[in-house]
């Protein structure tokens, strides 16, 4: 069952966020903080012992604008979420976003997370993107649990970018 608008908000699981007009029907629409650019390969393995993240050095907003090549960008949103203990929430890409040759990847975002997330910005466009400052580009979904989850996420993200 999906979360709706009245109580995300009474629940606040959502916070500095621009504005009200962030909180759709069925979610939050996720805006943009900070894109960055990725330095170097990862490494992903089985138990994290080995996982290395890639480094991201900012790409700076010009005059409150970014303009993007093709390729793909890690990105942080403004707002900070807390997932309740009964619920995991699904981001995904703004059609306006899908019909400028652009998508967005997110991770499923576990019950008890909280923190500001980060995401993947992929531009297919040959000719690029533009993006403002604050720009509206994913849709955050609650998704209600059939029951209170027994454990809660408490991974390496906990908290992030606070």
């Amino acid at each position: 069952m999906i979360i709706p608008k009245q109580h995300i908000l009474a629940s606040a699981f959502v916070s500095e966020f621009i504005g009200d007009s962030q909180f759709q029907p069925a979610g939050v629409d996720m805006t943009l903080k900070k894109v960055l650019a990725f330095s170097n390969p990862g490494s992903i393995d089985f138990d994290n012992k080995d996982r290395k993240i890639s480094e991201t050095h900012e790409i700076p907003f010009d005059d409150e604008w970014v303009h993007l090549a093709p390729g793909c960008y890690k990105i942080m949103f403004n707002e900070y979420v807390k997932i309740p203990s009964d619920a995991a929430a699904l981001c995904f890409p703004r059609s306006s976003l899908l019909r400028c040759g652009m998508t967005l990847e997110c991770a499923v975002w576990d019950p008890g997370y909280e923190g500001r997330s980060e995401a993947l910005l992929i531009v297919s466009n040959p000719h690029g993107g533009k993006f403002k400052r604050n720009a509206k580009v994913g849709q955050l979904v609650f998704v209600k649990l059939s029951e209170v989850a027994k454990e809660l996420y408490s991974g390496k993200y906990q908290g992030e970018n606070k």
